[in-house]
């Protein structure tokens, strides 16, 4: 197979957000859905043992939090997938920061409770100064919070970037029965169970179908209706050259710790996410499709853990070890 082959099958992102907007547990269920793992740990619960992949570090699993950058490869549908867990917490921003120079693209949680926060404004400045091309995620729909234009409006206001919705929650907090895929006119209900994958997916032909109805009530149905076509009037068009520029962001709902709206997100990632890019140099732009190797090392870490040594995650088409450090090329 040739190296234009295997790289035009590898997508490169990191996940930002606030502190405790859900980055890390969607990190978790997005190697759930992949089959990486087989259940899903948290970074906070008291009731899923498990503690989360990407958090390695003991200092990690002792405070709840991502302290450093973690970089975990999955494949999924045909595609190998390079996914770079960053820290939320204004203290160890310093790390995102850098960890952002390595990635083509990515995905920004934010809480639907307290909506855009101060660290979701500046981590986003940095992407907007790459013209990064985003997706965001508005997570802990199961809990009662703010409505969703609300959240749209404030996506705008404060990030300086246009939204177009493609999926759109149906209720919220204790009254959340799952969310519609505008992108591609599919509901999802998610049945319970936190760290397994356990849906139910309904195809239909449009909005209109009367097979919604029957799903979750014609009440609710006729206000889904209702608010997918205010969303088709408000908002532009998505389409994939506005993603890839940086000037439109295509709009996720879910709860990322119930498995609500995970995999309409990563269905639409693989889907429209950029290839590798090409960085520039001193000596120019180097694609990723050079015949000289060339690799981009933006973090080293050596002796932490175990598993986590003798690896290199690449965005390109070569693999090799190198014993006691972890770092990602382009």
């Amino acid at each position: 197979m040739s190296i234009l082959k295997e790289i035009e099958k590898r997508k490169t992102f990191a996940i930002i957000s606030h502190p405790d907007a859900g980055k890390t547990t969607l990190t978790e269920k997005l190697l759930l859905y992949s089959g990486a793992i087989q259940i899903a740990g948290a970074v906070k619960s008291n009731k899923i043992k498990k503690t989360a992949t990407s958090d390695f570090m003991e200092i990690e699993r002792q405070r709840g939090i991502s302290v450093s950058t973690s970089v975990l490869s999955f494949n999924y549908g045909g595609y190998t997938i390079n996914l770079l867990d960053t820290p939320g917490h204004k203290d160890f921003a310093e790390d995102t920061y850098r960890t952002l120079t390595a990635v083509d693209s990515v995905i920004l949680v934010v809480d639907s409770v307290k909506g855009v926060e101060e660290q979701t404004k500046k981590l986003m400045e940095v992407c907007r100064m790459r013209n990064y091309p985003v997706i965001i995620f508005i997570n802990k729909m199961d809990r009662e919070g703010k409505e969703p234009v609300e959240l749209l409006d404030e996506l705008e206001e404060n990030l300086d970037i246009r939204v177009r919705p493609l999926s759109w929650p149906v209720g919220m907090g204790s009254s959340f029965k799952g969310v519609y895929n505008i992108y591609r006119n599919t509901f999802n209900i998610f049945r319970s169970g936190k760290t397994q994958v356990e849906d139910e997916v309904s195809r239909f032909d449009s909005i209109d179908d009367p097979g919604i109805d029957g799903i979750i009530g014609q009440a609710e149905a006729g206000k889904l209706r209702e608010e997918v076509e205010l969303v088709d009037t408000v908002y532009d068009n998505f389409t994939n050259e506005k993603y890839l520029d940086g000037t439109l962001a295509p709009v996720f709902f879910g709860s990322a710790v119930n498995n609500f709206g995970v995999k309409e997100l990563l269905d639409t990632f693989i889907e429209i996410a950029p290839n590798p890019m090409p960085r520039e140099t001193t000596g120019g732009m180097i694609a990723p499709s050079t015949e000289k190797f060339s690799g981009f090392v933006f973090k080293i870490h050596a002796n932490l853990d175990p598993r986590h040594r003798d690896r290199i995650a690449f965005s390109g088409s070569v693999q090799e070890n190198l014993k006691g450090t972890n770092f990602i090329t382009t």
